[in-house]
């Protein structure tokens, strides 16, 4: 047995469930609310009964999800860039956060190639003014930074990648997030584990799910076409990623806190992925994700000029299913199933919160 197997072999497992009592009336600083994957965070700390501070740039995309959900969601929100570190000192001093959650990011691959200097500005900088601010706070329990599964160094040999693994990044995106890793480490050593505060970082894979608009994002790529009735183009049909509905990730970094918060011992730095061999291409969910919306349009390789991106992904969440006791409850499949719904469901003129809702009541009440 190798060391990291008996490693895993050897550690206290945990039950893998949400324990509102820790939640409810806890005091969450999350930034960037108004994302995709920031909105849904936010739905579901709500519902825990989480006090959640919210810090963000207003949303980037019409329609978008946040002001789709937004009423009575926060305790208190600051509409500020990540980067302001004046804003970011007020809105900590006012929120007393005790357990803080970093979202806030440029997320897009293509934009980075496009304008690398806001990416890092964002992704890097804005990480390290967070950190900056939160070694002066009194009463932190925990700080979960979500970067991606694209901090490491990717030959594109296929493997999946474990929390150990070197870190790269071929693209500025990639690099901006591999960079907010070593900065969060070194602020770790340097300022909060003498304090006793736990800082980890948690890497998801390619977040899905409904309300996500996006540009140059697969499956709202697909929902445009799909909508204007124009063909579906592919840029990396062949291209396989962890993909993950949204809830997936999010139950992470929650039990991550919650775990940090609880045990010292908690892992610093933890992949949430899909069980791995399981990844699909994008040519896999898009025939998936037209078929489930019951739409017989054939996708087309879009054979223009694009900057590179790596052909195969993988990660290993064994960390995290033996420290945390998470594991994915959805495959691929169900996960762009369960998005489809969405989308289709909001087209016909439902709710977005109540959607939303309804699949968080679904996801909570699976095995």
């Amino acid at each position: 047995m190798g060391r990291r197997a008996a490693a895993l072999e050897n550690m206290v497992s945990a039950d893998g469930q949400l324990d509102p009592g820790f939640w409810r009336g806890r005091r969450v600083f999350l930034t960037g609310h108004t994302g995709f994957k920031g909105a849904w965070t936010a739905l579901w700390l709500s519902r825990l009964g989480a006090h959640v501070h919210g810090y963000a740039l207003s949303p980037e995309t019409d329609p978008a999800l946040w002001p789709l959900l937004s009423d009575d969601l926060l305790a208190g929100e600051t509409i500020a860039d990540i980067t302001d570190r004046s804003a970011l000192a007020a809105a900590i001093d006012a929120a007393r956060p005790e357990i803080v959650l970093h979202l806030a990011a440029q997320a897009l691959v293509r934009r980075s190639y496009a304008d690398p200097l806001a990416t890092i500005a964002s992704n890097t900088m804005g990480t390290a003014c967070l950190l900056d601010v939160l070694r002066h706070v009194q009463g932190l329990a925990a700080v979960v930074i979500v970067t991606t599964d694209k901090v490491y160094a990717n030959n594109d040999g296929g493997r999946d990648f474990v929390e150990d693994d070197p870190l790269g990044g071929h693209d500025p995106y990639s690099a901006s997030k591999a960079a907010a890793e070593l900065l969060t480490r070194s602020f770790a050593a340097s300022y909060f584990d003498k304090a006793g505060v736990p800082v980890a970082t948690a890497r998801a894979g390619n977040v899905i799910g409904g309300g996500d608009w996006s540009a140059d994002r697969l499956i709202p790529d697909i929902w445009r076409a799909m909508q204007a009735d124009r063909p579906l183009l592919l840029r990396y049909p062949d291209a396989t990623r962890p993909w993950q509905h949204v809830l997936e990730p999010i139950r992470g970094y929650l039990l991550h806190a919650q775990a940090l918060a609880r045990n010292p011992v908690a892992p610093r730095a933890i992949n949430f992925g899909p069980v791995p061999g399981t990844a699909m291409t994008v040519a896999q969910v898009a025939d998936t994700m037209t078929a489930a919306m019951q739409v017989t349009r054939a996708w087309q390789r879009d054979d223009g000029d694009h900057p590179p991106e790596m052909k195969l992904l993988s990660l290993d969440p064994a960390l995290a299913r033996h420290a945390l006791g998470w594991r994915p409850r959805l495959d691929d499949a169900a996960g762009v199933a369960w998005t489809a719904r969405w989308y289709s469901d909001f087209a016909g003129g439902a709710d977005a919160r109540a959607l939303c809702e309804a699949q968080i009541d679904q996801y909570e009440a699976l095995p």
